[in-house]
């Protein structure tokens, strides 16, 4: 993996196209979810939602934060080291299997986890884009399309069309598509290629019950919608697949749901930090919304990002989440923002600190929850050292 590079990327089908026409495609039912801003959560609400009418359901997300074993889950159980190594070795000896690039090779794996265990469903979460991302290889059974926004604009594109333009080639010809709330260049987009191949688009509609009558899986008021995006789809889908969906078990799969670094509450030496993922200006207004709605002020922010992020739309959202400090620690990753010139853009309230854990550390005294956002790799170096947190 670490030979592969985690951030190389070549967006093109052609290396998983040759390695899946070697090995044929497997047959059982994929629902891909595509979009910006949500896809693990609903990728999460949806695969517990199905498991708890009793399918066996896979479900593949990005990025990992300890093992990349984390990234391939059955029934949310990972895959035995050994099992994941036999997995890796049948990459290898496919042809074509050691040109994959690291998130071709981890979809792929995915896959093959997902058909040696013949699941019932495979959820699939795409990397960053919809077109030429990995994941889309496969020809679904329904695409999910979260909120799409601004980001990766390098790679994707400069503006939200570019990006929904992308991210729409992920509604296969004559497929099945369900949108929850999109801006309308985004909308714009993904009606043109869906009008283009013949395929259908939903649109997820608000729904009473039993969304708003649920403690979700995880917190914040914007789950709410992630999770509506996910119960609407798998009541289209159990209709279509002759599958009876039980209100209790909706409800059962919508409370039990988890995944980490979602606005998750966490306890260490009597503190309380909140672990969020948010990355963009879009997420940050999210977490904003959802920390205000459960009254929630922190005392002080740890924040780090990646280079390739458009911080200067970040920085008010960044500055407005606490009036206390704002902790930068230097992250151990190649494509992270340097901490010192982080700091200075953010302003007077922001340190420059050299590790995640001296940030924990210059936060001991604030009784106040204490916020970590900012970048899921940043998540990855508390988990590192805190790895019982990784499951619920």
């Amino acid at each position: 993996m670490e030979r592969l590079g985690l951030f190389h990327m070549d967006l093109t089908l052609g290396r998983m196209e040759m390695f899946w026409n070697a090995r044929g495609l497997p047959a059982l039912p994929v629902i891909h979810v595509v979009g910006t801003n949500g896809k693990g959560s609903t990728s999460t609400f949806l695969g517990s939602i199905a498991r708890a009418h009793g399918l066996k359901t896979g479900l593949f997300t990005s990025p990992h934060f300890v093992s990349p074993r984390e990234r391939v889950q059955i029934n949310r159980a990972m895959l035995s080291a050994e099992v994941w190594v036999e997995l890796a070795n049948e990459v290898l000896s496919t042809p074509g299997g050691d040109q994959l690039t690291y998130f071709e090779f981890q979809t792929s794996l995915a896959m093959l986890a997902f058909e040696r265990e013949r699941v019932d469903l495979a959820v699939m979460e795409a990397g960053l884009g919809g077109t030429f991302d990995a994941t889309n290889v496969f020809v679904p059974a329904m695409t999910l399309l979260t909120p799409i926004g601004m980001d990766h604009e390098k790679i994707l594109g400069p503006t939200l069309t570019d990006i929904a333009r992308d991210k729409a080639g992920a509604i296969h010809p004559g497929g099945l598509a369900v949108t929850g709330i999109q801006e309308a260049d985004a909308m714009i987009q993904l009606q043109d290629r869906a009008e283009a191949v013949a395929a259908r688009l939903l649109y997820a509609v608000d729904m009473a019950d039993p969304v708003d009558h649920t403690q979700l899986g995880m917190m914040g008021i914007h789950q709410t919608a992630n999770a509506r995006l996910a119960l609407a789809s798998w009541r289209w889908y159990a209709a279509g697949h002759g599958i009876r969906s039980v209100p209790e078990a909706e409800q059962l799969g919508l409370e039990s749901a988890f995944l980490p670094g979602r606005m998750q509450q966490v306890e260490i030496n009597g503190q309380t930090l909140i672990l969020d993922g948010a990355h963009n200006w879009h997420a940050l207004e999210a977490l904003k919304s959802a920390l205000a709605a459960e009254d929630i002020q922190p005392g002080a922010v740890i924040f780090a990002c990646l280079e390739d992020k458009d911080i200067e739309s970040m920085l008010d959202r960044i500055r407005s989440l606490t009036n206390g400090p704002i902790y930068v620690p230097s992250m151990h990753n190649e494509r992270a923002r340097d901490a010192g010139e982080l700091a200075g853009l953010i302003g007077a309230r922001a340190v420059a600190v050299d590790s995640m854990a001296h940030a924990l550390q210059a936060c001991h005294a604030v009784s106040e929850p204490v916020l970590v956002c900012g970048s899921l790799y940043l998540l990855a170096e508390f988990y590192t050292s805190h790895p019982e947190f990784l499951t619920p």
